[in-house]
């Protein structure tokens, strides 16, 4: 596996030649689109053409229920957990389910060898995280028994094999109450033959200030639960200025933390499938970045006539173009096969259980091909 950048007079023919390999596998593994077009600056994934592998590391990838069943299928084979987003609850303890139907992708995990997860979250009626419907089941045994009872019935019935517990923005004064749920839920589950997971705010101090943080004890959460996921990422998001979207120097900086605080066995490394397009200049409170696809970033660099640039401290892909419709400057970062082998290599470094993906909703093949080239061994 080899990963090539794109130069100023480059095609896909005259790379293919140079690997030795087809055109059409350059073609394939990099989704690109007929006339064939590249960016100067652009990764590409060169394979070696093998795809028999076994998975040596646990890969998780969110989805919602609205999934295309295709692409769901395609990137199945590559993970060992399907967490779903989401079920919601009530300040009572009682489940609120997705609008959309899941029992079709419980079924089709199972089918494929793919644990799926419930992923539960305090969402209010506006859809935002609620921390009220969070201080309400942690501080009410009769509510957060009634909770996990109903969450091990909905699991016997659906199929799924655990839950994933994502709360955000959780008050500092529940902090130990929420972590005392989390060891009744994953005490509940084992029981039932289930496992617990929790997503963490990425955290690089224990005393670090702020409402995603404070509520989160780190070492605490990390013995209660069977594993946890950082979520590493949103340096760079909707409303805030241009930036990677998971810099790798601040990420390293999360894992360091969270490795001294928690067994390095249970610690997956959340890896964003997307970037943002900022339109310039950047104004707070006013500013909002369009989310889009790593594979549509590089189509709409190819398409503007863009140069891909990449951060050599973020370790991310970026670009700068103009919208021929109105003039104006944009700014798009998003992740490609670079920034993404960082994610991996320190995956390794630090021996962590594996890694989970937000989300899985969009296709991005090379990301899949370079995954299983750096944690798959050969059947």
């Amino acid at each position: 596996m080899e990963i090539y950048v794109v130069k100023a007079g480059d095609n896909v023919d005259s790379i293919a030649g140079s690997y030795e390999i087809e055109a059409d596998d350059l073609i394939y593994d990099n989704q690109l689109i007929y006339p064939y077009e590249l960016a100067v600056g652009q990764a590409l994934f060169i394979g070696t053409g093998q795809r028999e592998q076994d998975l040596t590391i646990s890969v998780s990838g969110y989805a919602y229920p609205f999934i295309n069943r295709w692409v769901l299928g395609q990137t199945l084979p590559f993970l060992s957990e399907l967490p779903v987003f989401s079920y919601g609850f009530t300040y009572e303890g009682d489940l609120i389910p997705p609008l959309w139907d899941d029992q079709w992708m419980v079924d089709l995990a199972l089918e494929d060898g793919t644990q799926p997860i419930l992923t539960l979250t305090p969402f209010g009626s506006d859809g935002q995280f609620n921390n009220m419907l969070i201080s309400s089941v942690v501080n009410n045994s009769e509510y957060s028994q009634r909770l996990i009872q109903n969450l091990l019935m909905l699991m016997g019935e659906k199929g799924y094999q655990g839950v994933d517990i994502d709360f955000e923005f959780i008050l500092a004064k529940d902090r130990d109450a929420f972590t005392a749920f989390v060891g009744q839920v994953a005490d509940s589950m084992r029981a039932n033959g289930y496992h617990t997971s929790v997503a963490l705010a990425p955290k690089t101090s224990a005393d670090q200030q702020g409402l995603l943080y404070e509520g989160k004890d780190y070492p605490a959460i990390g013995a209660a639960a069977d594993h946890v996921l950082l979520m590493t990422y949103e340096w760079g998001y909707t409303y805030g200025p241009p930036m990677a979207v998971a810099p790798i120097n601040q990420v390293r900086r999360v894992v360091s933390y969270a490795a001294t605080e928690i067994p390095r066995e249970k610690i997956d490394l959340g890896i964003p499938n997307y970037g943002y397009d900022w339109k310039l200049p950047f104004e707070r409170g006013v500013t909002k970045a369009v989310t889009l696809g790593n594979v549509e970033a590089v189509r709409l660099a190819v398409e503007r006539g863009a140069e891909i640039r990449f951060d050599g401290l973020a370790m991310s892909p970026f670009f700068n173009y103009t919208d021929p419709a109105d003039g104006s400057l944009h700014e798009v970062w998003f992740e490609d096969v670079r920034s993404l082998q960082a994610k991996f290599d320190l995956i390794k470094e630090y021996g962590l259980r594996g890694c989970g993906y937000w989300t899985v909703m969009q296709w991005f093949r090379a990301n899949w091909l370079l995954l299983a080239e750096n944690f798959y061994v050969r059947k």
